[in-house]
This record gives C-alpha cells, sequence and structure tokens, in this order.
C-alpha cells in the first residue's frame, strides 16, 4: 500500500468535492480522482477513503483551527488545494485513530503542495501546519 497514493487520491476528491452538489457528484469526484493517479491500487483506496470520509466528519473543527492561525487570509480566500491539504494533514495529525507523526504528516502535504500547489503553497502548507502540530 502506498500511503502517498492513497493521499494524492484524497486530495483530489476532497478539492472537486468543494464543487459537488451532491453525494453523488461527490461519489463521481472520487472516482475520477482514483483514475488520475498514477500508480494507485485497490489497497490504497480505503485509507484514501478513510481520510476524505474523516476529513469532511472533522471539518467544523479543523477549519475553526486553521481560520485562529492563518490570521492573515481567510479561508476562503486560501487556495483550494492549499486548503484541502491543510484539511487533510491536521486529521491525519489529531483526529485519525491511527494518528500519523505530524513531521510526516507535514512533509507528505508540502510534496502534494509542490505538485499541485502554486509555487509558494509548499512553504504555506508547510508553515500552517507547523503552527497547528502544536495543538496537536
Amino acid at each position: 500500500m502506498s500511503r502517498r497514493h492513497a493521499r494524492e487520491a484524497a486530495l483530489l476528491t476532497l478539492f472537486q468535492s468543494e464543487f459537488a452538489a451532491d453525494d453523488a457528484s461527490t461519489e463521481r469526484a472520487s472516482e475520477l480522482a482514483i483514475n488520475e493517479v498514477e500508480g494507485i491500487t485497490e489497497d490504497d483506496l480505503p485509507y484514501a477513503h478513510n481520510l476524505v470520509q474523516g476529513t469532511c466528519a472533522h471539518l467544523t473543527d479543523i477549519d475553526a483551527e486553521i481560520s485562529r492561525l492563518a490570521k492573515e487570509w481567510k479561508l476562503q480566500r486560501m487556495a483550494a488545494v492549499d486548503r484541502n491539504l491543510i484539511r487533510m494533514a491536521y486529521y491525519e495529525m489529531r483526529y485519525q485513530e491511527e494518528r500519523i507523526d505530524p513531521p510526516v504528516a507535514i512533509n507528505e502535504a508540502v510534496e502534494l503542495a509542490k505538485k499541485y500547489g502554486s509555487d509558494d503553497a509548499s512553504r504555506y502548507v508547510n508553515g500552517i501546519l507547523a503552527a497547528m502540530q502544536k495543538s496537536v
């Protein structure tokens, strides 16, 4: 199992689901995301699904923590990729049953930010998650 592939699929699903009108649209977003991730296997899917479901289940608390720490940026003004990377990594550090060591979660988010975000996304994601790590 590759958690990196699972995280990538989860990120794409979370990103696309922000624009989904209903649960059926979210399901289609998940299918599209899985098709976009090169190298993903069936073994990766449960972890990806867990990340999406868990992040969504704790979204209110996660967004409150992001808003508290990202004083210069309102949550909705953040790039959608950055916002969803931060949400997902914080879920892994704080809420997931098998919590991920914060440096690992942060590094994985930074690597995905380099791939999917703007030129400054990796530094921004790293900074916010480093601040959030203190509350874990």
